[in-house]
């Protein structure tokens, strides 16, 4: 379902202001909404007191006047730092408070701090994203959902102000966490092709902006190919998606898949391209870098980035 536009305003605290998590609290001050933020670095902190949004000092002191707790971090193991760990956000969210879950994780783990939260009566939201950061900064995003019906009404109001889509997937946490894993499935798949294609276009001599601009009007086209591309043609790796996203999440896959007894044979090797990568020394660059692996790999010439003018 498409997310409704949603009058009501409440205070809010948003966990984790990287590109996503900035983006979200600076979409939710523009609504009205009274945000107070966190994150350990101090720059992404004072770029978020400039949007108009306040800055807390811990993840309790962010959660202490909040009815939504908005967590945008990277992994489970940081989601349970922020819930469980040295100025968590647990002892003090309040019962009937709605904490929404965006990292990307196993269903299992959604499920486990779904049921630990239920011991003190807080609503959790199993609610991953996608749509990167440019989507976030504009309130874009699509949402992969599950979690109660009282969790969705009271959290409403957050998600209209975040995301374009809202997909509303099921009553359990987990739901959404499946559905995220098989978006990071494909996506890290096609960055995968989309590397492994353009650095052999390059060994056969082919002009590369060429064959993105044919490409992209043809059917071999996908997203990631048309967003990912220019990366490469632009000899330009500053992260959209780093290496290490791609470690992370197919790993998970992996092991998913492996619980499930079911091949996962692309995605396999698609995550040891990755992998290679990170090993090389590019896991915090875009995921487009896997092209400078296939590159090293076979000999082959890609564009330098231009010089600053």
């Amino acid at each position: 379902m498409s997310a409704g536009k949603s009058a009501e305003k409440s205070n809010v605290a948003v966990i984790g202001l990287g590109s996503m998590g900035f983006g979200m609290a600076s979409s939710l001050v523009r609504r009205g909404h009274a945000v107070v933020g966190y994150d350990p670095s101090a720059t992404a902190a004072e770029r978020l007191v400039a949007s108009g949004a306040r800055i807390a000092e811990s993840p309790s002191e962010a959660v202490a006047n909040a009815s939504v707790v908005l967590c945008v971090v990277v992994n489970s193991a940081q989601t349970d730092a922020v819930l469980f760990g040295d100025g968590g956000v647990f002892p003090v969210m309040p019962p009937g408070s709605v904490f929404i879950s965006s990292a990307t994780m196993a269903p299992s783990e959604a499920k486990r701090l779904s049921s630990r939260l239920a011991e003190r009566e807080i609503l959790y939201l199993d609610a991953p994203i996608s749509g990167g950061a440019a989507k976030a900064a504009n309130g874009a995003l699509t949402i992969m959902a599950s979690g109660s019906p009282n969790a969705f009404a009271r959290a409403r109001h957050v998600l209209d102000a975040v995301a374009a889509k809202v997909y509303r997937l099921g009553d359990e946490p987990g739901i959404g966490a499946s559905v995220k894993m098989i978006n990071q499935h494909l996506a890290g798949i096609h960055i995968a092709a989309a590397c492994e294609a353009m650095v052999l276009a390059s060994k056969l001599g082919l002009d590369l902006s060429t064959v993105y601009e044919v490409i992209t009007a043809s059917a071999g086209n996908s997203w990631m190919f048309e967003n990912r591309v220019p990366h490469i043609l632009d000899g330009d790796y500053r992260p959209l998606s780093s290496v290490e996203i791609f470690v992370k999440d197919l790993g998970i896959l992996q092991d998913m898949a492996r619980a499930e007894r079911y091949p996962v044979p692309l995605a396999a090797a698609a995550l040891q391209m990755y992998l290679a990568t990170s090993g090389a020394g590019m896991g915090h660059d875009d995921a487009a870098s896997v092209a400078r692996t296939y590159a090293k790999l076979s000999g082959a010439s890609l564009p330098t980035a231009k010089a600053a003018s």
